[in-house]
């Protein structure tokens, strides 16, 4: 099979202010035409800035000290920037991780598919125009035609998600980078843009190279998986291999940390500890800090890949050694005897309706949306509710709109009752009383963390509004055990919000909700963009904290492995609406709605492909 990609011995550093760091260190990899390259691994170890690489976006403190890229017979190191945005969209084209900093804000998001398409291609008038509308009907956009006109801030993230998926499909690329472009896709339009690629791979040829946390996708979609641990590629095999037979501990350990059903009342196998400062110089094994198996051998020299097979190398001096086992999982907790929580009610929602007003004054405008209606629901203290649907049904519409954060021109009726206090009526002083109690991590870290603000500074701000009472010592106590229940460093706190990983900025949005201890947080898309290892960690600290606080969790997600493993109760909204609600064992196993059906067939399971 030809090749589409080669890599050779790629190393880039980035300029910090603590030094220069090696984001990705003698990085090889090979794609073929027609297959799937998945990349693979915690967020800070590289793999992003691998794919900004090879098509030179780098940001400005980034460079590439030495390597090679070969597109085909093109030397991508070799070109100029003018023949570089040849290539760029119409070659290599990539899905960005954030799609509503990819966006430009002030442009339709039909001019922005449209750039696309007369900037590659020879499509003008009305021919671009259908190009245009074919895109976001396969990308699964309702009403194309109206969303050609919309900006990117009248859309959902799912939606948005799904806009940069059609830009950068638009010019038919011979290769494709995908950087977690599923992630706020709800399985039914995942499965639909999975369906997708795959097509247009066996069309074209197309290749893919995949970077995502989420591994039942890798195994439904990869050729190849190359798994990356603090900049380099630490073991690399077909897909079948690399899940039936994972080598490098860290591999093992990422099986392990997989949450669903079967580990309900059980912490999950997390890797403790954090990716290593990549400014400092490494001897030995980058992963022994946290491995269980970590022996002399392992810290006295360079380790090199060791070739298992023809297509399976693995970084780890104990590949052979009998002696690595399977990491045993931690005991089953009894939640009802670990747990102090009464299980009083403690957010009521009766008949909950919200509506938009689209393109004009409160109400005077041209059109509105009903985007929730008449909803309600109940959440008891110490217990998790999921809320579960596609993109756009009104998840967090339901989640802003308790907080009172929906605009002015939007119309909420009905009733909200947290400890007794309706929340739609409270206004200065008792709304902000009432926001001790309930928080939210937002779906999109990058938006909702001020970027002139340092990690400190944006954790302690609402420590210093909502309990003033307590004193800088504890504040600071505080938010060191924040930093490292979340899985980050200390001194992350004195960094700003762009110096971080997407991954690593989902986890700063987290310790933001919970430095203030509420009793109920809403959860949106909490660990979308977390690798499966610090998802681990952030549901056993969730679910510490509901045993051993009482912490109740709206939950809105995607993830129907996450709701399997955390959820007491599961709504299934559609259109707006709940059609399913219950105990989470009989929506996830006996679901009576149509919608719920569809739903749960539509999850991808990490065995489709080892079947």
């Amino acid at each position: 099979m030809s090749q589409q990609l080669n890599v050779k011995n790629l190393v880039v550093d980035l300029q910090t202010e603590v030094g220069m760091a090696r984001a990705v260190d003698a990085l090889n990899m090979t794609l073929n035409k027609g297959q799937t390259f998945a990349l693979v691994g915690e967020s800070g170890c590289g793999k992003s800035m691998t794919a900004l690489s090879l098509l030179r976006l780098l940001p400005d403190n980034g460079v590439i000290q030495s390597g090679q890229v070969n597109l085909s017979d093109v030397d991508i190191f070799q070109l100029s920037e003018n023949q570089m945005r040849t290539i760029r969209g119409r070659r290599i084209s990539i899905i960005f991780q954030e799609p509503s900093t990819s966006l430009n804000p002030v442009m339709t998001v039909g001019d922005q598919i449209l750039e696309v398409i007369h900037e590659h291609t020879s499509l003008r008038g009305q021919a671009s125009h259908a190009c245009a509308l074919e895109w976001l009907r396969k990308v699964g956009l309702s009403e194309p035609e109206r969303r050609m006109g919309s900006y990117p801030f009248e859309m959902s993230g799912g939606q948005l998600q799904r806009v940069m998926i059609a830009i950068a499909l638009a010019a038919e690329p011979d290769l494709l980078i995908a950087d977690e472009p599923t992630t706020a896709l709800d399985v039914t339009i995942q499965a639909q843009i999975l369906g997708l690629l795959k097509s247009l791979q066996k069309e074209r040829g197309m290749a893919i190279l995949l970077i995502t946390h989420d591994l039942a996708v890798v195994s439904g979609m990869a050729d190849q998986v190359a798994l990356m641990y603090a900049g380099q590629i630490v073991e690399v095999a077909c897909a079948a291999d690399f899940f039936l037979r994972p080598s490098h501990p860290y591999a093992k350990l990422l099986l392990q940390a997989l949450p669903g059903e079967d580990l309900r009342g059980r912490q999950l196998a997390a890797i403790h500890g954090t990716v290593p400062p990549l400014t400092q110089a490494f001897k030995g094994c980058r992963f022994a800090p946290r491995c269980p198996y970590q022996t002399e051998a392992c810290v006295a020299k360079s380790v090199a890949m060791t070739g298992l097979s023809e297509s399976h190398h693995v970084r780890c001096v104990l590949v052979n050694d009998a002696s690595l086992n399977s990491v045993s999982l931690p005991p089953l907790i009894d939640r009802a005897q670990a747990s102090a929580t009464d299980y009083s009610l403690l957010l009521s929602v009766k008949n909950l309706s919200v509506t938009y007003s689209i393109g004009g004054g409160v109400f005077g405008g041209r059109q509105t949306f009903q985007a929730v209606k008449n909803v309600s629901f109940d959440i008891q203290k110490g217990q998790t509710l999921a809320l579960v649907g596609e993109s756009g049904c009104g998840k967090t519409t339901i989640g802003k709109g308790l907080l009172q954060l929906l605009t002015p021109q939007t119309k909420v009726v009905g009733s909200a009752h947290l400890l007794s206090k309706d929340l739609f009526h409270l206004k200065g002083a008792a709304l902000q009383e009432s926001r001790r109690q309930l928080q939210i991590i937002f779906q999109n870290p990058f938006a909702s963390l001020n970027p002139r603000m340092r990690v400190q500074e944006i954790l302690e701000e609402g420590m210093k509004s909502l309990h003033p009472e307590w004193s800088i010592e504890q504040r600071r106590a505080d938010l060191k055990e924040l930093m490292d229940q979340v899985g980050l460093r200390t001194d992350a706190l004195d960094r700003y919000p762009h110096e971080f990983s997407g991954g690593q900025r989902q986890r700063i949005a987290i310790a933001r909700a919970l430095a203030v201890k509420p009793s109920l947080i809403v959860c949106d898309e909490p660990t979308s963009a977390l690798d499966v290892s610090v998802q681990a960690q952030i549901l056993n600290l969730l679910r510490e904290l509901q045993d051993s606080l009482g912490v109740s969790y709206l939950f809105v997600t995607h993830n129907i492995g996450v709701v399997a493993y955390l959820a007491d109760k599961v709504a299934v909204m559609h259109a707006g609406e709940i059609v399913e609600m219950g105990d989470a064992s009989q929506i996830l196993n006996h679901p009576q709605d149509p919608y719920t059906k569809t739903l749960l067939s539509a999850v991808p399971k990490l065995n489709q492909a080892l079947a």
